[in-house]
Order: structure tokens, then sequence, then C-alpha cells
């Protein structure tokens, strides 16, 4: 798959070491060099295909590559580099990317992780896939989900499992878990994700890359199936740079004609705000768990130790909070099943029995069918204006808050139970819904939030930091993000197979 593509570049240009350095170089930095004639293109995506074709297997965080389409793309970038100033060319010309497969790519198959849907090919492109490729990234595949995006773990009957690139035998969290193992593998520097409540942040987190979700809204959910959704369920960049994310978000934030919630472009640059990122003096609130435990020792430790971090190194004024939010168990269960059981009486209504669905997807059918419209419009009205309420007090008093993004690093793959059976030696209420619950509140507040990797645990596992500001506040987020970043770089380290 791979050829020793020449290399466009200047005389005086320096080469990549190896095709693993390639893979591994930021987004950023592929296209400036693509744009400086230093790189080609073809040789850009070859590379990534054949460490694709290498580690696939090992992986399996892909449910389609594109080798012959993306070279093709690859092709026709190069020659426009040729032909075309350096300042015309669009922002991501030549630099791959890979799409999660809950996201329409039109012509390419989108199976959403089913088997039912495994042959459908649509029509149209989701939002955010159709902005990254008009500034010129390359689809090289789409990236394993389990079964319409219901499990915190990234399995499916079509798939198969999704192995940790840091631990083959563990988990790379869900729903995004393809995406976040390509990154962190130097399949892609650049994926999609979404998130309904934690489903980048968390995959993230245990895959030791960067997942952000965007304010919602700030980046359209238009879809062939959706123009107005539940206002939660976001799409984002999953990256290994936290300027990569400020450069996807800059590329694919603003309104579409699809999304009848999204909001208005406020303007900003992104990526150009990370060269004014400071902490000094910023108020910092931390919290070790949003008061819903347990967590885990060593995720206690190493998000402990990067905060304290952020105080000593960044200038910031951190102070441990405590803060008062719903049950998440129960919050989960009763917003999520009516939306839920939407989507399984459409799939019942095509041809699919109920069996046939995802044990989840099943059991949240049936409790939803016991939840009167009372309870349904209580849990929207009232319940989430309490985790709205309980964000906007906090980030009236705070710049910003952290605290971790999981409660425990990846677990071996989690079988029947979906999730752990216990964490710190207490057992889990509900394993499937675990390494989601210091994620969910925070998006149905539809405030931003970004994971950061924060170090690793004695037995070499990733940590996710989890950054969070009130509603609209991406750029402190980004800002924020990037600080740490440079007090605690990560994107260097890379996991060996």
């Amino acid at each position: 798959m791979h050829t020793n593509a020449a290399r466009l570049r200047d005389a005086s240009a320096s080469p990549m070491t190896s095709d693993e350095d390639l893979c591994f170089t930021p987004a950023i930095d592929l296209a400036a060099a693509i744009r400086g004639r230093e790189l080609s293109p073809v040789e850009l995506v070859e590379a990534v295909l054949a460490r694709i074709e290498r580690l696939q297997p090992l992986l399996n965080c892909f449910v389609t590559v594109l080798p012959e389409e993306a070279v093709k793309a690859a092709e026709a970038a190069e020659k426009l580099v040729m032909s075309t100033p350096a300042d015309e060319l669009p922002t991501l010309h030549g630099v791959p990317v890979t799409v999660k497969d809950l996201e329409e790519t039109a012509g390419v198959r989108t199976t959403f992780g089913s088997r039912h849907f495994a042959e459908y090919v649509p029509t149209c492109n989701a939002p955010i896939w159709q902005r990254l490729s008009d500034a010129g990234a390359i689809l090289v595949g789409k990236t394993t989900t389990p079964e319409f995006g219901m499990a915190g773990v990234t399995e499916s009957g079509l798939t198969g499992i999704t192995n940790n690139p840091w631990d083959l035998s563990r988990t790379t969290g869900g729903s995004s878990g393809g995406a976040a193992a390509a990154v962190a593998s130097g399949l892609a520097p650049l994926a999609t994700g979404s998130d309904g409540g934690g489903s980048i942040r968390v995959p993230a987190s245990m895959c030791g890359v960067v997942g952000l979700k965007a304010t919602s809204g700030r980046i359209p959910f238009g879809s062939e199936g959706a123009g107005a959704y539940e206002t939660v369920t976001v799409t984002g960049p999953m990256t290994r740079t936290v300027a990569d994310a400020a450069l996807v978000l800059d590329v694919v934030s603003g309104p579409h004609a699809l999304d009848a919630v999204c909001l208005l472009d406020e303007g900003a640059g992104y990526l150009a705000s990370l060269a004014a990122a400071s902490l000094t003096g910023k108020r910092v609130a931390y919290s070790p768990d949003l008061g819903w435990g347990p967590v885990d020792p060593e995720t206690t430790r190493v998000v402990r130790a990067a905060v304290e971090r952020l105080a000593s190194d960044g200038g910031a004024a951190v102070e441990q909070v405590d803060i008062s939010l719903p049950d998440p168990y129960d919050y989960f269960e009763k917003w999520w099943g009516p939306y839920l059981s939407q989507e399984v009486d459409a799939l019942v209504t095509e041809g699919i029995a109920l069996a046939d669905l995802p044990l989840q997807m099943q059991r949240f059918y049936e409790r939803a069918s016991r939840l009167s419209a009372g309870e349904f419009a209580h849990v929207q009205m009232v319940t989430r204006t309490q985790i709205f309420r309980a964000f906007a007090d906090l980030f009236a008093r705070y710049d910003l808050l952290v605290w971790p993004t999981t409660p425990m690093p990846a677990f071996p793959h989690p079988g029947p139970l979906g999730g752990p059976a216990e964490i710190n030696g207490v057992p889990a209420r509900w394993p499937a819904m675990e390494n989601q619950r210091l994620t969910e509140a925070i998006a149905h507040a539809g405030c931003p939030a970004i994971t950061v990797p924060a170090g690793f645990t004695r037995d070499g596992l990733p940590v996710g930091l989890q950054i969070a500001a009130a509603r609209g506040a991406d750029t402190a987020v980004l800002q924020a993000a990037a600080v740490f970043e440079s007090i605690a770089p990560w994107a260097h380290l890379r996991p060996q197979f």
C-alpha cells in the first residue's frame, strides 16, 4: 500500500525522519508542510494507509477503510498544490481525517454500527464532514461505534470489539471509541466523534487524546434524519493536540440550514486565541467527583497532580468545591429513555425485531414504557433546569471547572455487564453507565468541555482531565487546555505495539 512517493519540498527543507513521525505530526504542521510544498499529500496519505493496514488487525477501530478513494483524493490535492498559490489552498488541504460511523458520508457506507445497516450508503454528508471536506481534508475511513452509539464501550455485532492502543485487552470507552483509538495510534491526526453525554470525552480520556465537546449548538448537528434534535448531542473533533482541536472548531463551527438550534457564528478565531492563553489569576474550581463517587484512586492521584500544576505552574487560583447535581443514574434513564424509544419504534416499523436490537436499547425501551408523560416533562423542565443552574451558579463565581473525565481508567473488555463491576471496591450501581457518570451533566447544561491527557496510572493507562466553562466560553476552555498542554505536554507519547 505504501510507496516511496517523492516529497514536494524545498531543497532547504528538513525531511521527516520516518513514516511513523509523519503519522504523528500535528494536523497544523502537516497542512503547513503541504502548502509549502515540503510534503506530498500522496506520501502522507499512503503513510497513514500503510499504518492502518498494519494496526487495524490489532485495534479493530475501522468499519470501512478507503485506500483507493483516499489516494485518488490525495493525487488531486497534490495537483492543486502545484498549480495554486499557498494562501489560496483550503485550511486542511491534503490532511487525512476519519469520520465516526454514526455520521453520514455521501457515497460511503454508514452503518451506525449495526448489521441492519451494513450496506447503507447515504446520499448526503453530515455537516461536520461536509465542512472538513470543503476545507480540503481527505477521508481515509469510517471508525467503529457501538450499535447506534448505544453503549459506553465500542463493541457491536457488526464489527466486534475495538481495542485500546495502550492495552489491547482493555476498552476504548464509547461511543467514539474507534475514533479515539485511531488518533492515539497515528492512524489520522483528526477524527470526528459525537457526544450525547460523554461519547467524545470518555474514549478520548481512555485513549490519551484530546476530545472537545463544544457549547451545544456551536457545531451543526443537522443530517438526513435530524433538524431539531434533543439539544444535547453534539459532534466534534478528537485530536492529539489542543491546537488541532481549535483548528477544527474554526473550520466546522457556525450556523447551518439543517440545524434549527445551531448558534450564530460568534466570529471567534479559536486557533488564533491560543496565542493569548493564560491562567494567571483565573479562578478555577476543582471537584474530585461532582458529588457522585466513587473514583479510582489512581485516577484521583493523576488528576489531583494535574490540578496542582495548574496552580503552581499555570498561575491559576484553584479551590476545591462542592456541587449539588441530581442523581445521574435516574436522570440518564428518564431523559434518554423516551428519545431512544422513538428510535426503537422507527426501527421496528422498518421491520427490525426488538429482540434483534442491542440489549441496552431493549432495556431502555422497556423502562421508558413505564415512564409517564408527567415524569418525562418533569425531567425535561425541572431536573435539567437544576443541572443548568448548578453549573451557572458555579460559573458565576469561577472561570473554569476541572475534574476527572472518567471515574476510572480503561477497564478490561466488559463482557455482559457493559462496564466495571466495581470501582475502588464499591459495587457499580449501573456498570454500563459508570464511565459517563462524570461527563453527562455538563453536556445537559450545554457548556463547553474538553478532555486532555492528565498523565498515566502506574499501570501505564491514560487518565483524562476535564475542563469546562460557562455556556459559550469555548475560547476559555481551549485556552486553559493549551496552558496545561504547555505545562505537561503529551503529544510526543505514543503507544507501542
